[in-house]
């Protein structure tokens, strides 16, 4: 297995500072973008502090696979999975408890997204409204599941296009680290097939161009992983630019 990978963040054009975060861990073939809430920096602590927290337990557990984990394992998923699981969990346990401890932090949360490669396979865990991509054959699939009001709304009530775009809540996420004591995380697994690219992204992108803007621009000239990035994030500022932007793209390719 052979992967490529680029990642970049930026600010946006209407916010005063960056509260994303994003991991590209290449010895763990680990990759991660979170997207922080809660204002005056904390959602800066929480993305940081979820990312950080995720690749330090798979740098601990892939030095010593007799480590006790802070959860047990559920018998129902893959090892792998599991420690996909159980890293987001102890993600959310520790922001939960720092803005339990400090008033400051009172509120903060962030989305998580992870793509995992081991053993020719690819395990996605989520939490929020950040987003996995596969761009498979030229055709883009939002493989992830928002969590969020919006996505609940289209799955009650089957809102016409015209419904959606007028939906007054459209930021309001319903799943987040830091909320509880305890979250749920959403995981799968797939088997990527050579020229596979996944794209991971906050809202700040998803939310500002379309799938069909995101599958030309990572269907366009060129190879460049980096420079893919800096289209999308160049097109996202286009289009307003209202948010914080993260992109990561990974490309599959077998030895």
């Amino acid at each position: 297995m052979k992967l490529t990978s680029a990642g970049r963040t930026h600010v946006g054009m209407k916010r005063a500072h960056n509260e994303d975060s994003l991991r590209l861990f290449r010895e763990e073939n680990l990759f991660i973008v979170a997207d922080g809430m809660g204002g005056h920096a904390s959602g800066e602590v929480a993305s940081q502090m979820s990312v950080e927290t995720l690749a330090e337990f798979f740098r601990a557990t892939a030095e010593d696979d007799e480590i006790t984990w802070p959860y047990k394992m559920d018998k129902g998923r893959k090892y792998e999975e599991n420690r996909v699981v159980t890293g987001v969990k102890l993600s959310n346990r520790r922001i939960f408890e720092a803005a339990s401890r400090d008033s400051k932090l009172k509120g903060m949360g962030t989305t998580i997204v992870v793509t995992f490669f081991v053993n020719d396979t690819c395990y996605i865990g989520h939490v929020g409204d950040s987003r996995v991509y596969r761009m498979r054959n030229g055709v883009l699939e939002q493989l992830t599941e928002d969590h969020s009001l919006l996505n609940d709304y289209i799955k009650m009530r089957q809102l016409t296009p015209e419904e959606i775009e007028a939906f007054p809540h459209k930021n309001v996420i319903v799943r987040a680290l830091g909320m509880k004591e305890t979250v749920q995380v959403d995981v799968m697994h797939e088997q990527p097939v050579t020229g596979d690219v996944y794209l991971l992204c906050s809202d700040g992108l998803s939310g500002m161009v379309s799938d069909d803007d995101m599958a030309k621009i990572l269907n366009g000239e060129g190879d460049d992983l980096d420079e893919k990035c800096e289209r999308l994030i160049d097109a996202a500022n286009k289009a307003g630019g209202t948010d914080n932007i993260t992109v990561i793209l990974v490309r599959y390719e077998q030895d």
